[in-house]
């Protein structure tokens, strides 16, 4: 009579693989929230250089421009 062992007992390079995925999952979450922040102050930098006919075109006032302007890139 023999005991099975493989449902008891995790092998070592199984839990360094869990902990590798998760990883790097964990790396791309906070990778993809980085490159989200970065983008909107790309695009924040570039309401700024825009001329008061084509933020007129868009339906913004260069208050609403320079207040959204002057957020964090960020926390907001």
């Amino acid at each position: 009579m023999a005991l099975e062992t493989s449902g008891i007992f995790v092998a070592p390079r199984d839990i360094v693989r869990s902990k590798l995925r998760r990883l790097a999952r964990w790396s791309l979450r906070r990778l993809a929230m980085i490159e989200h922040h970065l983008e909107k102050r790309r695009s924040r930098r570039t309401l700024s250089e825009l001329t008061d006919d084509e933020l007129r075109d868009v339906g913004l006032t260069r208050a609403q421009a320079s207040a959204e302007a002057s957020k964090s890139w960020f926390w907001s």
